[in-house]
């Protein structure tokens, strides 16, 4: 995916992919959505999360997805 220009992602299909990757490590962020404020930026609003929630990520981010 980095070979991809930003222009080329689908927001709304990168929201759902990373969500569905989270949906694996057991992680959800309720918040997850495309912003529909900044349509010509693409940009995906992760919202704020417990902290129990931020140390999963932050795990599941250092393992690499390997477990």
């Amino acid at each position: 995916m980095a070979a991809k220009e930003q222009q080329d992602i689908d927001p709304f299909v990168a929201m759902e992919s990373l969500r569905a990757a989270l949906a694996e490590a057991g992680i959800v962020l309720p918040s997850l959505s495309v912003d529909s404020a900044s349509p010509a930026l693409r940009l995906i609003e992760l919202g704020r999360v417990r902290s129990d929630v931020a140390a999963r990520l932050a795990e599941a981010l250092q393992l690499g997805g390997r477990e």
